[in-house]
C-alpha cells in the first residue's frame, strides 16, 4: 500500500496520499479490534452457559498443545479444530454487526416479489439469518458440533453465516479480528480455568440481544491452571 502513495490513478488528479493510507488502516484496525473483542466476550459467555462445551474445548486445546507450553503463537491456531467450530457458532448467534453496513441499490430491482427503487438503502439482518429455522436445526441452541463436516465458513461465501458481510464491501478488519479472537481465546482457555463470581449463577447471564455487545458486562473469575510438573 505504501507504493500507492502519490501514484497516478484512473481517476485523473486523484492520488492516494499518506492521509488516505492512515484512514484506511485505521478502519482496518478499529474494525478488527472491535469485532474480535466483542466476539470474545460473547464466546466466553456461551462457554460459561455451556460447561460441556467449555470442558471439551479446554481439553482439546491442552491435549493438542501440550501441558508445558509457555506461550501461544499464531502457528498454534490451526491445531485446535473445535475452537473454529465454537467461533462459527458464536458468530451465528452473536454477529458483531447484526445489520452489517447499508447497501444502496444502483437500479430498480425486485427481490422476492418486492419492488426496490433505485438508490434505496438496504440492510441485511444477519442476526435473524443466523437464527432462521429454515437454515439451522434448533437455531436458538448453542451447538458447535453443527459445523462438523460442514463447508460453511464466515468469510462471505455462505449466506447462512455472514458476520463480516460478503463481496468487495465485506469488513476490512476480518482477518485481524479473527486473529485477535483466536489468539485471545487460545491463551485464556489454555492458561486459565474460568468460573462465575461467588453468588452469581448461569441464570444471571442474560440472553443474547440484537446489539453489538452485552447489556450486562460479563464477569468471570480466572484461576491459573497448575501444570503437571507443579502437581508432582
Amino acid at each position: 500500500m505504501l507504493d500507492m502513495i502519490n501514484r497516478p490513478t484512473k481517476f485523473g488528479s486523484l492520488k492516494i496520499t499518506s492521509d488516505h493510507l492512515i484512514a484506511m488502516m485505521s478502519d482496518v484496525v478499529l474494525a478488527g479490534v472491535n469485532a474480535g473483542t466483542v466476539t470474545m466476550i460473547w464466546t466466553m459467555t456461551e462457554l460459561t452457559r455451556h460447561p460441556r462445551v467449555m470442558k471439551k474445548l479446554q481439553e482439546e486445546i491442552r491435549a493438542t498443545l501440550g501441558s508445558n507450553k509457555e506461550r501461544i503463537t499464531e502457528e498454534d491456531l490451526e491445531k485446535v479444530e473445535y475452537l473454529n467450530l465454537v467461533i462459527k457458532e458464536t458468530f451465528r448467534l452473536h454477529p458483531p454487526a447484526p445489520l452489517l453496513l447499508p447497501r444502496e441499490t444502483m437500479s430498480e430491482i425486485k427481490i422476492q416479489g418486492y419492488n426496490i427503487p433505485k438508490n434505496a438503502m438496504l440492510k441485511i439482518n444477519t442476526y435473524t439469518i443466523g437464527r432462521d429455522p429454515k437454515c439451522w436445526t434448533n437455531p436458538e441452541e448453542f451447538i458447535p458440533e453443527r459445523f462438523l463436516n460442514s463447508s460453511i465458513n464466515y468469510k462471505g461465501q455462505h449466506y447462512e453465516l455472514l458476520p463480516f458481510g460478503a463481496g468487495r464491501r465485506s469488513c476490512p478488519g476480518m482477518t485481524l479480528g479473527i486473529t485477535i479472537l483466536e489468539l485471545g481465546l487460545l491463551n485464556i482457555l489454555y492458561f486459565f480455568d474460568w468460573t462465575l463470581p461467588n453468588g452469581m449463577t448461569i441464570a444471571d447471564i442474560e440472553d443474547g440481544a440484537l446489539n453489538l455487545g452485552k447489556k450486562v458486562p460479563l464477569k468471570l473469575v480466572p484461576t491459573l491452571r497448575s501444570s503437571p510438573r507443579e502437581q508432582m
